[in-house]
């Protein structure tokens, strides 16, 4: 378990590559009282609903010699598009709810996707980072792991 302190009304950002919770905590920091503000997800389709057939060929000038072309990851595009809006939500926290701290709650892969899409602001207002995947816990189960 990871020690973190959340005061009061201070927001919790919980999320993977296809889901996000967005709480806020309306208990104190030693008594946390996590309640869901809003919940953003996406659908998980296999790749044949989301892209092409098989990947394409490639030929050189010459006409002699092909090469294939690499098989797009269509997961992980829409993983990282959904992460772009998690992180463009965190920047209407910031501004228009004033959010001053942000816990941030996800697994290191999407850490590292967020990172690099928060804006100045949001990056501010973030007072930890925890890199687990919580996100298929129920919310008193979150709120465990978080306080001591």
């Amino acid at each position: 378990m990871i020690d973190v302190r959340v005061p009061s009304k201070s927001w919790v950002v919980v999320c993977d590559g296809a889901k996000a919770l967005i709480l806020q905590n309306a208990g104190d920091a030693e008594y946390m009282n996590l309640k869901v503000e809003e919940i953003l997800s996406q659908p998980n389709e296999p790749d044949r609903e989301i892209g092409t057939g098989k990947p394409g060929r490639t030929h050189a000038a010459d006409g002699l010699s092909g090469s294939a072309v690499q098989q797009t990851d269509w997961h992980e595009q829409a993983e990282t598009e959904f992460l772009k809006r998690v992180a463009a939500k965190m920047d209407v926290l910031v501004r228009e709810k004033q959010a001053r701290r942000i816990v941030l709650v996800a697994p290191p892969r999407a850490l590292g996707t967020l990172r690099d899409n928060l804006t100045p602001d949001v990056q501010a207002a973030i007072s930890a980072e925890i890199p687990k995947d919580y996100i298929n816990l129920p919310v008193d189960q979150i709120e465990r792991h978080l306080v001591a």
